[in-house]
């Protein structure tokens, strides 16, 4: 009778192990968070935001089906979104106060945990870029301003005017809230589009990276949690790759990213419950935003605490979502 459970037991591990297999690769995507609601945003815009979104999956999508790392097919998600006018990095970024684009970005490799980072950059096409410059070819984590504009220069990144991140939307929401003293430090139209992705590659690496041109009228050199490692931006192969989008000040004093990790490391929970658990914290100090998550282990997730959050997600086992507002499963 032993015998007979011990071969009935083998007999069954291999549809086990097949049920629960992770898949070879995983990427999340978002594009931002915020007062996103059906009927309210125009049907462009709305199109626009899934095709970029889609276009992203895309891009991030080859690198990993080619086998190569998580931290290449995060830096092709976040470019894409960074070339399109619907999302607040790169191209369509917002405006300062003094009526410049100043932008911000990170990138981090959970392999071991070797991050790059810039705030206030204004001259260089992709922001991600430069800030994977930094990681691998500077002895820094974090560059600002002037500093960062002329280490993309030495590195050779490609160059652009700060004319070219500037779009009439993006102007037209400044004058707005200049014109608007109630407005006070949130984004015109309270959506946060902050750019970001995350992705588990072939070999089981985590990876994360987020841009962003930061808030509509922020001034004094103001910096936003994208750029700050631990806050908007994190990853670490023995819990998870975590991007954020939402109002910075309050995922900086709640360490959001590396708060979600730890609470995966420490207390053994999944990506989605750690996740839950700081965005609620987060809202009870008084912030909105969302964060995209994966981990090692091949989950995928987000939570928001808003109406809607651009996002998407993808992976090798044929998984592909697009989504923008709260309802959508």
């Amino acid at each position: 009778m032993r015998l007979a459970l011990i071969l009935f037991g083998a007999l069954l591990m291999p549809l086990s192990a097949h049920a629960q297999q992770k898949p070879k690769w995983t990427l999340v995507i978002h594009g931002g968070a915020g007062i996103i609601e059906k009927g309210k945003l125009a049907p462009e815009q709305e199109a626009g935001a899934i095709a970029g979104l889609s276009a992203a999956l895309d891009a991030g999508a080859q690198v990993l089906a080619d086998g190569r790392s998580a931290l290449d097919a995060v830096q092709a998600a976040v470019q894409v979104l960074e070339d399109d006018p619907h999302f607040n990095a790169g191209r369509g970024a917002v405006f300062t106060w003094d009526g410049r684009n100043e932008l911000d970005a990170a990138i981090m490799d959970g392999s071991n945990r070797a991050a790059g980072a810039v705030a206030g950059t204004t001259t260089t096409r992709h922001p991600v870029a430069l800030a994977r410059k930094v990681m691998e070819a500077s002895p820094h984590v974090l560059l600002t301003g002037a500093g960062a504009d002329q280490f993309a220069q030495e590195q050779g990144l490609e160059q652009v005017g700060n004319d070219w991140f500037a779009t009439p939307e993006r102007r037209e929401q400044l004058d707005k809230m200049k014109a608007n003293d109630k407005l006070g430090w949130f984004d015109v139209d309270l959506k946060y589009g902050t750019v970001g992705a995350v992705a588990m590659d072939t070999h089981g690496h985590v990876a994360a990276a987020t841009s962003t041109g930061g808030l509509t009228g922020k001034r004094w050199g103001r910096i936003g949690d994208s750029p700050l490692i631990g806050a908007g931006t994190y990853a670490d192969d023995r819990a998870g790759a975590v991007s954020a989008t939402g109002a910075g000040e309050f995922f900086i004093r709640e360490g959001a990213a590396h708060e979600i990790c730890a609470r995966v490391r420490f207390k053994g929970e999944s990506l989605k419950q750690a996740a839950d658990t700081v965005m609620a914290d987060i809202k009870a100090l008084g912030g909105t935003g969302g964060v995209i998550l994966t981990g090692p282990n091949g989950e995928m997730a987000w939570s928001f605490n808003t109406p809607g959050m651009y996002r998407g997600k993808a992976s090798a086992d044929g998984v592909r979502v697009v989504a923008l507002y709260g309802d959508e499963k």
